[in-house]
């Protein structure tokens, strides 16, 4: 991408390494864990504040470099970044466990047919991908229709000067570091003194609490009618602070539960079915975000509360309906028998 005449090959090829790194590398992470630890969702917690951390640091060594010498010397750094973390991943690959196909070609055994408990498995973890995806439409709007409202409605002058709205994701992105960090230390403190809850319960937390950003954009939205004044940068704080509260147990997590209940050797393909939700829920933020300029701003957001607390109570009958066989209890039967 550092050259025009490659440009388009680059993005073919970039589109392809994609698809096989993602849900490879995330299923490498679930296998580090056995079926009855549960610092497996702690994993993928940490595992996206690794990404957190590159997404805040990107932005200034690319973006800059861009920005003054030119973009190919943006997509350059860029390449070099990833030569230098392929170069870390392939000396460390000694500690990660071995592929299911290496296992498979040892014993000489074939893997044997799926189970109807690992039919069925599949098949919930399939219809939980569109509760998924309007679960995190807040969190996608961050990227959307919170950016027009917020131009129109955030307090951006300073000293004279305008403040870029998307400054705000810089500076999200931080919190969003933050709070996953928060979010495993208050997990593993939580574990110390009580059972810890399993990864649906997970969830379901954190969209209640995701939902709650929005809520606090239809209160600014209601102020800002009656006062006929902007609103300050605290509400974007606020905003921020919560919604990636609820964020970091809803994504990470999520991978945690799909690379546990899916069978052992389809796990990077689940896990590649399970971001098909984020696909689906940008869509829907995309269609959402057009009723901004045609409803009220109270109304908007409120919209974003019902639907979220709407995937929030679905996900809590998944729990009692299903939860037992999706995720089961990390001290039950049926955990002891599989780590044995």
């Amino acid at each position: 991408m550092a050259f025009e005449v490659s440009f388009l090959l680059a993005l073919l090829c970039l589109l392809l390494g994609v698809g096989c790194f993602k849900g490879n590398i995330a299923s490498q992470v679930g296998d580090l864990y056995g079926p009855g630890d549960p610092r497996r969702a702690d994993a993928f917690q940490i595992y996206l504040f690794g990404i957190q951390l590159a997404v805040i640091a990107s932005p200034f060594v690319c973006g800059t470099l861009a920005q003054v010498y030119g973009w190919s010397w943006g997509f350059g750094a860029a390449g070099v970044g990833m030569v230098i973390g392929l170069t870390i991943y392939l000396l460390g690959r000694s500690s990660l466990p071995r592929e299911e196909s290496v296992r498979r070609r040892e014993t000489s055994a074939a893997r044997p047919p799926l189970t109807g408990a690992e039919w069925r498995n599949i098949a919930v973890l399939l219809a939980l991908l569109p509760v998924l995806a309007v679960a995190q439409i807040g969190n996608g709007e961050i990227f959307n229709a919170y950016l027009v409202w917020g131009e129109a409605n955030y307090q951006l002058v300073f000293f004279g000067k305008t403040m870029p709205i998307t400054w705000i994701l810089s500076f999200g992105s931080i919190i969003s570091a933050s709070t996953i960090a928060l979010s495993v230390f208050f997990w593993r403190w939580w574990a110390t003194r009580w059972r810890e809850p399993d990864e649906i319960t997970k969830i379901t937390i954190g969209v209640v609490i995701g939902a709650m950003a929005p809520l606090l954009l239809a209160a600014a939205s209601t102020l800002i009618a009656a006062s006929k004044q902007k609103a300050g940068l605290g509400w974007a704080v606020a905003f921020e602070v919560v919604n990636d509260i609820g964020f970091a147990n809803v994504l990470p997590v999520g991978l945690a539960l799909y690379s546990r209940a899916a069978p052992r050797g389809i796990t990077a393909v689940v896990i590649g079915l399970y971001y098909l939700h984020l696909f689906a829920g940008n869509l829907l933020v995309g269609w959402l975000g057009g009723l901004l300029e045609k409803m009220p701003a109270t109304s908007f957001w409120l919209l974003h509360v019902v639907l979220m607390l709407g995937a929030a109570a679905i996900l809590l009958v998944v729990r009692y309906w299903v939860g037992r066989a999706l995720a089961p209890a990390y001290d039950s039967p049926a955990i002891a028998q599989a780590t044995a």
